[in-house]
């Protein structure tokens, strides 16, 4: 099975070349060919949920779909939303914030974070341990978007950084 769809290696049936889609599209019935993807009641379910256009046609002999409406369907099925995404904060798709790949950070950067930060782990866990608990707490640190973007904009325009005010170089009290 491949995300609810049956693949054509799994089936023993042979090809349906003879076959059309099953599916009603927006009041009209397809006309591509029928792949080996069928509309099993998981498949069903998704497009009901997802308030897709598509039904399946009664007067079908068969429950096989074309390759569009599977990739159709599937590109909605893995469009999964984060746990604290729209539901909590009312965000859009686009206001969505991605979060840095920790695991593919090496161990001492983690150790230099948890201990920056002062989160408390339990000893000797290993880095994708480590990368989870520092992901959660890298999540819950608050940002003020407009600040920070107003900050970077206005230190790319005098040409300075942070690390150059801290070392003393750019000031100016001569």
């Amino acid at each position: 099975m491949n995300n609810g769809f049956s693949s054509g290696e799994e089936d023993s049936r042979g090809g349906h070349t003879d076959q059309t889609c099953c599916l009603i599209d927006d009041m009209e019935r397809c006309r591509n060919q029928a792949g080996y993807a069928s509309y099993s009641k998981r498949i069903q379910k998704t497009v009901a949920q997802k308030r897709l256009k598509l039904s399946s046609d009664a007067s079908a002999q068969h429950i096989y779909i074309c390759d569009y409406h599977k990739e159709r369907i599937q590109s909605v099925r893995t469009k999964r939303r984060r746990k604290d995404s729209e539901d909590d904060s009312n965000e859009t798709d686009t206001d969505l914030h991605e979060f840095p790949d920790l695991y593919q950070l090496h161990v001492a950067t983690l150790r230099r974070y948890k201990r920056h930060f002062k989160v408390q782990t339990r000893q000797g866990m290993k880095r994708a341990q480590l990368a989870d608990t520092i992901m959660k707490h890298f999540k819950t640190i608050p940002i003020k978007e407009k600040e920070i973007i107003t900050y970077f904009v206005y230190m790319v325009k005098m040409g300075s950084n942070k690390l150059d005010q801290k070392n003393g170089i750019g000031n100016d009290t001569t």
